[in-house]
């Protein structure tokens, strides 16, 4: 079984035939508590404009009791001016209300996507590690669009087509309470076939919601990753698992449009028979002379405008259950436990002591990746991490960053326990030079600063120019206002290298983070970025990841990691002395080049 179908099989089982969640539903409405007097204008609207929609029928009445059966003209033009002023207004609130209602849906889907994003940026790590990214977009794109259906249509449209049912009947038992207390057997007939039809095209809404899910997935993953698909000749591979799930999504849409198929045709045919009841008995009454002729002339009316608003609820159900499914969805991921934000403590400054005691760590179960590691970093110190990959270096560093908790012993900052440390004020006072370096969409000012708007030109040109990033972004056309393709696509490694140097020197970090920072570059540009290593480093504590040993012979400290645990510890000189770990990596090195 492939893991989509895996996948679905697990949806399956877990989503089932749950149905309408008015828990679910109130939170939904939370966000629409912010525009509570728009939402109550709304139902205002809806109210008036559904009276004078359905007051043309009883008009029609009037004018055939009283003028035309009678044979009577004179007032009846006050019942068609009465009729055209209806329309007129009719319009207007009509206008008004799917004015107001765009309005505060718009308004509520701001807010939901606020609120997803502002939580994106909380999530730990561990969440981003085993979720897809296309999984993520559809929860912020496609999910919300349907909660915008909802808030702009569905709920709206609900409530206006049960105002009219129940005005709709308020007229008719007006008119004649038999043919009203029989128009109104028909209700429970219709719940019925509504309930069906939610009943058996729920599950169908709720999964393809999922499917949809996964080949967006696919396709963000693919695209992502275009250069290796091609270059692999994996194109088939990746359309075949596209295709399955877009098989699947196409396989839930088909079976609810199947129900909507035969759903309609009953609410047609029930129409169709009771106006054909209401012909024959009124018909009869009328010759008795038990029931006025505008009355039967109203009813003939009021018939088909009966079962269109039934009819409209079940779409409109529909639309809800697409928002139930997107909002589970949502509501899953916005009930993710946020990562924590730490203690109280903060600083303006750090002197930056590191220190691991007895240090376990593992990313899932007892798989452990750190084991009882302990070391400590002085201030000012410069310590390297060197070792096999899988060996534990970037997760050290993952944990100085807090970016994940460990599960045993203690890491401490100037003395202190990092998880009593407010996290935000943490990070930043640690600058962090990745080996894949991400730049955003936007100019290369933007790119250094962040977005700080406190940080000034100067000081991001004096940045720029200390790392030596300077000589190339002054060769740009637009200097430091040169636009960043996507991922920084446009520039060399060395270059993203540099602007990310540039990048953390200007956030005037206490603590420098270097991981592989030399890695995959030309030997002019290393030369570059050596020279910026050794200015930034000056004056701080620094924790360096390199597998160039030739990089690391001025570090205060190596640590040398095997299999999770620190095996050897001292300088350059005394680690080729003892002739272990650090002394074969140096043969090997050495030997190759």
């Amino acid at each position: 079984m492939s893991q989509t179908s895996a996948r679905n099989t697990q949806r399956e089982n877990t989503t089932g035939m749950k149905k309408f969640d008015l828990r679910l539903m109130m939170r939904l409405l939370g966000f629409l508590k912010p525009y509570r007097r728009w939402v109550a204008l709304t139902f205002v609207l809806i109210f008036t404009a559904s009276v004078a929609r359905q007051a043309g029928p009883y008009l029609t009445k009037i004018a055939v009791d009283d003028y035309i059966v009678p044979g009577k003209m004179d007032g009846l033009d006050n019942v068609v001016w009465v009729y055209i002023v209806l329309l007129v207004l009719q319009f207007i609130m009509g206008y008004a209300q799917s004015w107001t209602t765009t309005m505060v849906g718009q308004w509520a889907m701001r807010d939901v996507r606020m609120k997803i994003f502002e939580h994106f940026q909380r999530l730990p790590q561990r969440f981003f590690d085993r979720t897809p990214i296309g999984n993520l977009m559809a929860r912020n794109t496609s999910d919300v669009d349907a909660l915008n259906e909802l808030f702009t249509d569905g709920i709206v449209s609900m409530l206006s087509e049960m105002i009219t049912i129940f005005t709709i009947l308020g007229f008719i038992f007006y008119l004649d309470v038999s043919l009203g207390i029989f128009t109104s057997l028909i209700l429970p007939l219709t719940a019925a076939a509504i309930f069906w039809f939610h009943r058996r095209s729920f599950h169908a809404f709720r999964t393809a919601r999922g499917h949809y899910a996964d080949f967006s997935a696919s396709l963000q993953e693919t695209l992502s990753g275009m250069e290796v698909v091609q270059l692999f000749n994996s194109q088939r591979r990746n359309l075949a698992r596209f295709e399955e799930g877009n098989d699947n999504y196409l396989k839930d849409r088909l079976t609810s449009s199947l129900y909507h198929s035969i759903y309609f045709p009953i609410m047609e045919s029930s129409g169709i028979l009771l106006m054909a009841f209401i012909l024959w008995y009124g018909s009869g009454e009328v010759l008795r002379q038990s029931l006025e002729w505008g009355v039967l002339v109203a009813m003939l009316q009021y018939v088909p405008r009966f079962f269109m608003p039934i009819r409209d609820i079940a779409e409109q159900y529909a639309t809800i259950q697409v928002a139930m499914a997107s909002s589970e969805r949502i509501f899953e991921l916005m009930d993710t436990e946020p990562e924590p934000m730490g203690g109280d403590q903060k600083s303006d400054k750090i002197e930056g002591a590191i220190e691991f005691r007895n240090v376990w760590f593992a990313y899932g179960g007892e798989d452990w990746v750190l084991r009882d590691v302990s070391f400590r970093a002085a201030p000012g110190q410069s310590l390297a991490l060197v070792g096999a990959t899988g060996a534990g270096k970037s997760t050290i560093i993952n944990l100085i960053c807090r970016l994940y908790d460990i599960q045993k012993g203690v890491i401490l900052i100037d003395g202190i326990d990092i998880r009593a440390w407010d996290i935000e004020n943490l990070r930043r006072h640690i600058g962090v030079v990745q080996q894949d370096v991400f730049l955003f969409s936007g100019d290369i000012e933007s790119n250094i600063s962040l977005g700080d708007s406190a940080m000034s030109r100067a000081h991001i040109v004096q940045a720029a120019r200390y790392v030596n990033a300077d000589r190339f972004i002054e060769r740009l056309p637009d200097g430091y206002h040169h636009q960043v393709a996507e991922r920084g696509a446009a520039f060399s490694t060395g270059q993203r290298q540099l602007l990310s140097f540039a990048r953390a020197l200007a956030a005037e970090p206490d603590i420098l983070v270097l991981d592989e920072a030399t890695a995959s570059v030309d030997t002019e540009t290393e030369m570059w970025i050596q020279e910026a290593i050794e200015k930034i480093m000056h004056d701080r504590t620094s924790i360096v990841i390199a597998h160039r040993l030739s990089t690391i012979r001025s570090a205060d400290k190596i640590l040398v990691m095997h299999h999770g645990r620190i095996r050897e510890e001292g300088r350059h000189e005394e680690l080729l002395a003892k002739k272990g770990i650090y002394h074969r990596l140096h043969q090997l090195q050495y030997s190759e080049g």
